[in-house]
């Protein structure tokens, strides 16, 4: 701020310096109106050439400060821009890769959680079908037992009631014989009645 001060200031005093130079060459013979203006004037000639002598000097001195003053604050200003969004861009690219990286770890995670929600499922589905064939094992076990039990007590049954029909089909017979015959051989008639029912499929 105080470098652009005194550029100012300078920049100020030596646009003086013509109105000065002017000033003092037209002191020594008046000059009616604007001096740039009189051209039939004798000092016309040294005016114009002090003008453009200062001017040059002007020029030189404008140029001095900006290459000198000027254009390296701007200079600086401008790289220190560059350097910031260079800086904002790296900083961004480097946010951008780790959203990335966050992303793809995500994926990653949410790749190995179906997955192991996946055999947690097929394993659980195992399982209860491991057990559910246990289970039906048993019941075939139990309900083979009952069968063979069933049977036993059936075919129990049905040797008794096949003794009792025995029985009861040779007293039958025996009566019938000694009614018609008036006599009955006990021995006989049980083995015939046993032959019959042997026959019919009922022994």
């Amino acid at each position: 701020m105080t470098a652009m001060r005194r550029v100012m200031t300078l920049a100020a005093l030596a646009a003086t310096l013509p109105t000065l130079a002017m000033a003092a060459s037209s002191s020594a013979v008046p000059v009616d109106g604007m001096p740039q203006l009189a051209f039939g004037h004798p000092t016309q000639g040294r005016l114009l050439v002090g003008q453009v002598v200062w001017q040059l000097l002007i020029f030189i001195a404008l140029v001095y400060m900006m290459a000198k003053v000027a254009l390296p604050r701007v200079g600086a200003v401008i790289e220190e821009r560059h350097n910031r969004i260079a800086a904002d861009l790296e900083a961004a690219q480097a946010a951008k890769a780790t959203a990335d990286a966050a992303m793809a770890a995500h994926r990653a995670a949410t790749e190995a959680a179906r997955a192991e929600a996946r055999a947690s499922v097929a394993a659980a589905v195992h399982a209860a079908q491991s057990e559910a064939d246990a289970k039906a094992a048993v019941l075939n076990t139990r309900l083979n037992a009952q069968i063979a039990e069933a049977e036993a007590r059936i075919d129990a049954a049905r040797t008794s009631a096949m003794g009792a029909l025995r029985g009861v089909a040779a007293d039958t017979a025996e009566a019938l014989v000694l009614r018609l015959v008036g006599k009955a051989d006990r021995v006989a008639v049980e083995a015939a009645v046993g032959r019959e029912l042997a026959t019919r499929g009922r022994a």
